[in-house]
């Protein structure tokens, strides 16, 4: 099955973060569990007994026992050494580092614990190998596809978690305390309901205060030590209308961005991130730390939160207010004409419905019945 893997990964076409995460998945989960199968020799049975492990925990274990290490088939050891050197930098002419003449302290890791994949991780591994089983009949190595037949996991309802609005509020006040960058950041994921990774490669030529609108057509990764800059999720740009309080705050935040380079001498760049650690503004914001600082800073709140429920926050706070699904969709660049948004806000949409059901019946007025 390795060979089947490697020449389905060559040729596939999907960008290089794409590809990236597929890997991962190969060498983690795939790999060690099917490599060493005869791509002939993948079944149904053995597919669905593989998609059971899983289920059960990720490392594939056998009963609660410790996992097993399958590049070496071997119990897997999980120790800690502490070591302890000579202060300084070591140098050429130091000796080997000996942990047993040195004392260093080797801690034992604590019992295996199993950890179940989740349904949606699961059904990535399906997928992979679905994709790759089908690659080999299309070059005549197999005659079937036995992924075609598999029962596959099912895909747990999503339940959006979003901040109430006494949390958004004080998650907002947090930011701007920090700084105004930040407080500015945030207050734009919380409007727009904008991506991580857009946000990221959001540029101000994008950006049309005149008009109060943002356009959102990038995206800006980081993986395996690279950066990425590539086309959004769905491929397709989306122009969101921004509210006036909104426009104010972008506005502020480009003066301060003006006034940096005023001070350094430079002229500013239309291509300039919006959102950046630097002065110049010429790299953007990374991602991971976004994630990091906001996640930081809501644990200091004692608010049990993460970026991605800003998004959840939009949505929500839109389809409470009635606010149409198709446009909701739009604003979260959802495919599928509001399937996704559907899929993923059903009770908020539900929610909105009564609420329409009672406007709509508390401007009625019965008529009276006549009396005999």
């Amino acid at each position: 099955m390795s060979t089947a893997l490697d020449s389905w990964l060559r040729t596939h076409e999907a960008e290089a973060s794409t590809l990236d995460a597929y890997r991962g998945y190969v060498e983690r989960t795939i790999r060690p569990a099917l490599g060493a199968t005869p791509v002939g020799s993948v079944s149904v049975r053995l597919l669905e007994e593989l998609y059971a492990e899983l289920r059960f925990c990720r490392r594939r274990c056998r009963n609660g026992q410790p996992a097993v290490d399958h590049r070496t088939a071997e119990p897997h050891e999980c120790r800690e050494v502490r070591h302890r050197r000579r202060p300084g930098r070591p140098s050429r002419t130091d000796p080997p580092h000996d942990c047993m003449s040195a004392g260093c302290k080797v801690v034992e890791c604590l019992p295996h614990q199993c950890r179940p994949m989740s349904a949606s991780a699961i059904l990535q591994v399906h997928w992979i190998l679905s994709s790759s089983l089908a690659a080999a009949v299309r070059w005549g190595w197999i005659t079937s596809n036995p992924a075609e037949s598999v029962k596959k996991p099912r895909r747990k309802s999503a339940q959006p978690d979003p901040p109430t609005a006494a949390e958004a509020a004080q998650i907002i006040e947090a930011a701007w305390v920090q700084d105004e960058s930040w407080g500015t950041l945030v207050w734009l994921v919380m409007v727009t309901g904008i991506r991580r990774a857009e946000l990221a490669g959001l540029r101000w030529r994008k950006v049309d205060l005149d008009a109060g609108t943002l356009k959102v057509n990038r995206n800006w990764l980081r993986t395996n030590g690279k950066d990425i800059d590539k086309d959004t999720k769905t491929q397709n740009d989306r122009t969101l209308a921004l509210d006036g309080a909104t426009v104010e705050v972008l506005g502020e935040h480009r003066g301060q961005y003006l006034q940096r380079m005023a001070e350094l001498g430079l002229g500013p760049s239309e291509d300039a991130f919006v959102f950046s650690v630097r002065p110049t503004n010429d790299r953007p914001y990374s991602p991971s730390r976004i994630t990091h600082r906001y996640s930081d800073m809501c644990a200091g709140l004692g608010i049990n939160s993460h970026l991605h429920a800003l998004r959840h926050y939009s949505a929500t706070e839109l389809l409470t207010a009635g606010v149409d699904l198709r446009t909701v969709a739009g604003r979260l660049g959802h495919g599928g004409g509001g399937a996704t948004t559907l899929r993923v806000y059903a009770a908020f949409v539900g929610e909105a419905d009564r609420r329409a059901a009672e406007i709509l019946g508390s401007r009625m007025k019965r008529p009276s019945r006549g009396t005999e």
